[in-house]
C-alpha cells in the first residue's frame, strides 16, 4: 500500500460540501439528540450553516473550528449579523493538536471534510465526546457492486489504506470504542452535483492541491459517474469500555 496522501484532503473552502445541507444537519441533531445546552464542536466550517442552525433553531452551545482564519471569516461575519455571539465561538485550530478538552462535547459533527486517516479521526474525536456523544463524520467509501481499477487506485493511494464499504466503515467505529448508528452515501447524482461546484471554484486554489481534486473528478467521470467511489457520512456514539450491547430489536 502506497504512503497517503497529504492530510487534510485538500478542498476549495467555499464549494458545496457533501452533507452539508440543513436537512443533513437536521438529521445528525435527530440522531445525536441535540437539546438546549448540549456542547457541539463543528469542525471544518466552511459555507456550511450548521453552527447557525444548530445555535439558534435548537439552543446548542456550539464551537466553529478551522484550520484557517479566511474559511472562518464568513461564519464571524454570520454570527454576528444573527447576534449568536453568545452561543457560537469560532476558534482556529491546529490538527496535530485541537487544543480541546476531553469529554467537552455531546456532538461532533464534520460536513464534506477529511481530515485525518479514518482511524486518526475516530481517536482523536473520541476523547473529545462526553459519555454518550455522537459523532457524524465524512470519510471516502466504496459503494456499489463493482469498484473500477482506477478510482481504487486513486483513492487508496490518496488515504494510503484500503476503500471500505460503508458497512465496514460501521466495523471500524465499533472497533475505534463507538456504537455504529448509521451511515449514508452521496448518489451518483448528488456526487456529480457536487464536483460541478467543486470544479468551477478551483480557479486560484494551490496548483498541486487542485490537481488532485481534478484527478479526483477525472476518475468519477471517466466511469461514467460510476467508478464506484462515493462519500460516505457515518454516525457513531461514544460506547464505554464494558459497555452492553443494545437490546436486540428481534422479537423472535
Amino acid at each position: 500500500m502506497s504512503p497517503a496522501g497529504p492530510f487534510p484532503l485538500y478542498y476549495p473552502g467555499d464549494a458545496r460540501r457533501a452533507f452539508g445541507s440543513d436537512e443533513a444537519t437536521r438529521r445528525f441533531a435527530r440522531a445525536a439528540q441535540l437539546e438546549p445546552g448540549c456542547r457541539v464542536l463543528v469542525l471544518g466550517c466552511g459555507p456550511v450553516s450548521a453552527p447557525m442552525l444548530l445555535a439558534r433553531d435548537l439552543g446548542c452551545s456550539v464551537v466553529a473550528a478551522d484550520t484557517e482564519d479566511p474559511l472562518l471569516a464568513p461564519i464571524r461575519e454570520r454570527v454576528r449579523a444573527l447576534a449568536l455571539a453568545d452561543r457560537v465561538e469560532t476558534r482556529r485550530v491546529e490538527l496535530d493538536r485541537l487544543g480541546l478538552p476531553d469529554g467537552e462535547f455531546d456532538a461532533i459533527l464534520i460536513q464534506g471534510r477529511v481530515f485525518y486517516p479514518l482511524s486518526a479521526t475516530l481517536t482523536t474525536l473520541r476523547r473529545l465526546l462526553a459519555p454518550r456523544g455522537r459523532l457524524g463524520m465524512t470519510f471516502p467509501a466504496r459503494v456499489g457492486r463493482y469498484t473500477a481499477k482506477p478510482a481504487l487506485e486513486f483513492w487508496e493511494k490518496r488515504i494510503g489504506a484500503p476503500l471500505l464499504l460503508p458497512r465496514e466503515l460501521l466495523l471500524e467505529l465499533e472497533a475505534h470504542g463507538y456504537e455504529p448508528e448509521s451511515v449514508e452515501t452521496l448518489t451518483d447524482l448528488e456526487l456529480d452535483v457536487l464536483y460541478r461546484d467543486v470544479e468551477q471554484r478551483l480557479q486560484g486554489a494551490p496548483i498541486k492541491e487542485a490537481e488532485v481534486i481534478r484527478q479526483e473528478i477525472s476518475v468519477h467521470r471517466e466511469q461514467n459517474g460510476k467508478a464506484g467511489v462515493s462519500y460516505a457520512f457515518l454516525i457513531g456514539r461514544r460506547k464505554e469500555p464494558g459497555e452492553k450491547p443494545p437490546a436486540s430489536r428481534d422479537r423472535g
